[in-house]
């Protein structure tokens, strides 16, 4: 047990507390926002229209992947509140999930990418995509992998 008490309404079982889920976007959200702030000016720093198509092309998914692990994880706290009082708070919780982990998805293919194109402009392609390689095998060990392995093994 966490400790905490049981909201009033919830099964036992069901801890139906946000706190934990919301925390959790609070972590994510940062990293998506300075990502897509940074993205948002780079079209309009000078060097910019020198970059092959090929480059722009990487940065509109890029940002696009941004964008909408902005959204997805922005999602559930706006919904919760829009929605006060949840008339089925498991159903909610079932759902911000998955917006969350979409949104990390969407953030961790973003991360992928903009890591691609940075480096590739730096150190050219070859180099880029190793390290976008090196860069896609972390965030899938780390973020995907490693909780799937812990959760067999407790």
């Amino acid at each position: 047990m966490s400790g905490r008490q049981e909201e009033p309404g919830h099964e036992p079982g069901d801890d139906g507390d946000f706190t934990d889920l919301l925390s959790e976007t609070r972590i994510l959200l940062p990293g998506a926002q300075m990502l897509s702030a940074f993205l948002t000016i780079l079209p309009f720093n000078t060097g910019f229209s020198q970059i092959v198509h090929w480059e722009k092309l990487l940065f509109l998914a890029t940002y696009l992947f941004s964008l909408a692990s902005l959204v997805l994880l922005s999602a559930p706290a706006i919904q919760h509140r829009l929605m006060r009082p949840l008339k089925d708070r498991a159903g909610f919780k079932r759902v911000a999930t998955r917006q969350v982990v979409a949104g990390a998805f969407a953030l961790a293919i973003a991360l992928v990418l903009g890591t691609t194109l940075v480096m590739s402009e730096v150190f050219g392609l070859a180099i880029g995509l190793i390290v976008s390689a090196v860069m896609a095998v972390l965030i899938l060990c780390a973020w995907w992998l490693l909780p799937l392995w812990l959760k067999r093994r407790i």
